[in-house]
Formats: C-alpha cells, structure tokens, sequence
C-alpha cells in the first residue's frame, strides 16, 4: 500500500529518496518513521502482521506530505526481503537509510530457565532477519551512492538486565554486524550504527509488564539514572540524528537512549 504526499518540503539534511524502517508499524519503528516525516523524509515501512497499524501510519504521514509506502515482509524469508526492497528502491528511486526497529515477543527467563526452542526461534527472526535485510540492502545502498544503516538494539549490552537475555544475546550479534557493516562499506560511503534503548515506554514494554510484578517495574525505573522510563520519540530522535548529513562522520558507534542505566 502506498500514499501520495501533500505539499512536500523536503529536508536539507537527506538527498533524494527514502528511509526504510524494518518493523515501521510498531511503538518505536512508528515513532521512527513519524520522526522522519516531520524532518521532510520520505518513508517505506515495513509490517508482518499489522496491516491496519501500517495503513494508518501511512496516511499521517502522507498528511505530513510526505511520500509513504507499507511493504509486509517475513524476515525469515531472505527472497521477501530482496523483493521488498528492490520495490522500494524502484518506487523512490533510491534508499539513503535503512532503519532496523524489529524484535520477536519474548519471554522473560534466567539463562538457565530460557526455552531452547524459543532461544532457536528469537535467533533466527532477530539476528538472521537483520543479516537478512542487509545482505539485501547493501547493494541498493551502494548503487544509490552510500547511505546509513541503524540498529535499534539494546542498552543490555552495556549493563546486563537479569532475565532478558533473549533480547540481549541477538542484539550483541547485530552489534558485531553493525560493526562488520561500518568498518566494510565505508569506501562506498555507507555509514552504520546502532541506537541502544534502555526501558522505553512503548511496544516490547508494554507486551512484556503482564510477565513480572509491579514491584519488578519500579525497581526498574529506579535503575535509571533519570528515575523514568524513556519514550519512544527520545529512540526516534537519535535514529533520525544519526541518519541525517549533520552525523556524516559517525560509523560504527553505539549510543545508548537509557536514561542512565548503564552509567
């Protein structure tokens, strides 16, 4: 599904085309793609599931005049991924970013209490899905003159969280990628980095509070430096900083939106 924009006013800070953002119909990755629109980008997102949240987003962002496109896509699949992204790049004209804001349902488990099949699953639809999506983009990124790649991954890299260790242990091996990905494609003037949410308030959060106490939450909050939990709008802020021309000379960071957690 796709929209036509309404009086736009493209940013000086992006060239021509569009930000993809893998997993654009959820908490954060909608955050992401609103932050794009309201700084005159154009944006393709992409769903698994929720055609109605995508559809909407769509429509406020064509109300924001921009241009929007909505593309599902199994990132288990590396043929639907390929397809996705050679239709976006045909219809913008080039991709120049490419945010990945997605992350399986999760339980939350001790190491020794985590399901193996469950670790099988989170593993393959997170990390292989980021290696997926840019084994896929890479060369678009490259024919359209370079680029940035961004990970939306997580501050339990820097300070463990206890019984999160399935959101952590995909999101290190991103980070090695998002490493590879900066140190490797730099001559073709493709950036890459990742921004690292602590506890945000939206998406992820919100599914997985029903699994521990009240009691388990504040003691959370009470975690960070800043005594709250993040917004969604705070993650999208930094995606959209990184991605833009002002960050042209940051590769290969990670940058933690915590709230002082891992201080």
């Amino acid at each position: 599904m796709s929209l036509p924009a309404q009086q736009p006013q493209n940013s000086p800070h992006f060239p021509e085309g569009a930000a993809v953002v893998l997993g654009g119909s959820g908490g954060i990755g909608g955050a992401i793609c609103e932050a794009f629109g309201r700084n005159g980008v154009d944006v393709a997102l992409s769903y698994r599931s929720n055609a109605a949240a995508a559809e909407a987003l769509c429509a406020r962002l064509a109300a924001m005049g921009r241009k929007a496109s909505a593309v599902r896509v199994d990132a288990s699949d590396p043929a639907s991924i390929e397809r996705g992204l050679k239709a976006v790049a045909q219809q913008f004209g080039r991709i120049h970013s490419l945010v990945y804001a997605t992350g399986a349902d999760i339980s939350m488990a001790y190491v020794a209490d985590v399901d193996p099949e469950e670790w099988r699953r989170t593993i393959e639809g997170d990390l292989n899905g980021f290696f997926h999506v840019v084994k896929a983009a890479l060369p678009l990124l490259r024919a359209g003159g370079g680029g940035s790649v961004i990970a939306v991954t997580t501050a339990g890299m820097d300070r463990h969280p206890p019984m999160d260790i399935l959101s952590v242990a995909p999101k290190a091996g991103i980070e090695a990628l998002i490493r590879g990905i900066a140190r490797e494609e730099g001559r073709y003037n493709i950036r890459a980095n990742s921004v690292a949410p602590g506890v945000i308030d939206a998406g992820l959060f919100h599914r997985l509070t029903p699994q521990v106490t009240p009691q388990f939450v504040e003691a959370m909050k009470r975690n960070t430096a800043l005594k709250r939990f993040g917004t969604a709008e705070e993650v999208a802020a930094l995606v959209v900083f990184l991605a833009s021309t002002p960050a042209g000379y940051i590769t290969g960071q990670r940058i933690a939106v915590d709230g002082g957690y891992s201080v």
